[in-house]
């Protein structure tokens, strides 16, 4: 997955393709290795504001980017900026990333590792967007089943996805954090 190849793989040809009709509808792009600083820099502004409130820095700040982007099953998807109508902030230039999506393929399920929305696009409607997204690819890719995990105390994010329909399934410490852990059934 570290380039834009559209030739399918034996663990899942579905996962290696670019683009996708539920892309396409949502305005974003397929990641590739060039995207990799431009991931690093949505990532820590979207999760930088958490780390007083949970006392370090979230999981997806510590992730090795060339690694996920080269991770079979994995996918990441950009949304720029003027993807989506009212998005442009006047401080922004246009074709600016303004939010990702981290989608990690399962046998039963896809894993929502990680969604970020650069502040100055925060409130305008692109993370709901990005969520839906998440919902249509899902079931582009099979699966009627999408996971994800949050910190404990990322209690605004909590009661987000649970006005999305996810419902909590478990609370835990995994990998050094307290995380609740929240599943959704689609199509």
């Amino acid at each position: 997955m570290a380039s834009n190849q559209s030739e399918p793989t034996p663990t899942n040809p579905t996962m290696m393709n670019t683009t996708s009709p539920a892309a396409q509808a949502a305005g974003l792009r397929r990641a590739g290795v060039t995207d990799a600083a431009t991931i690093t820099a949505l990532t820590d502004a979207a999760y930088r504001p958490w780390i007083p409130i949970i006392g370090r820095e979230p999981g997806p700040m510590g992730d090795d980017i060339a690694a996920l982007l080269s991770a079979p099953g994995t996918e990441v998807w950009i949304a720029d900026l003027a993807a989506g109508p009212g998005e442009i902030p006047s401080d922004r230039t246009p074709g600016q990333a303004a939010g990702l999506v981290v989608l990690m393929s399962e046998p039963d399920h896809v894993l929502l590792h990680s969604v970020a929305v650069a502040p100055v696009a925060q409130g305008t409607g692109l993370g709901r967007r990005l969520m839906r997204f998440v919902d249509a690819r899902a079931l582009e890719l099979g699966q009627t089943q999408v996971r994800l995990y949050t910190h404990v105390k990322m209690a605004r994010n909590i009661a987000l996805y649970g006005r999305l329909g996810y419902q909590e399934t478990d609370r835990r410490v995994d990998e050094g954090f307290s995380r609740v852990f929240m599943a959704k059934q689609i199509g």
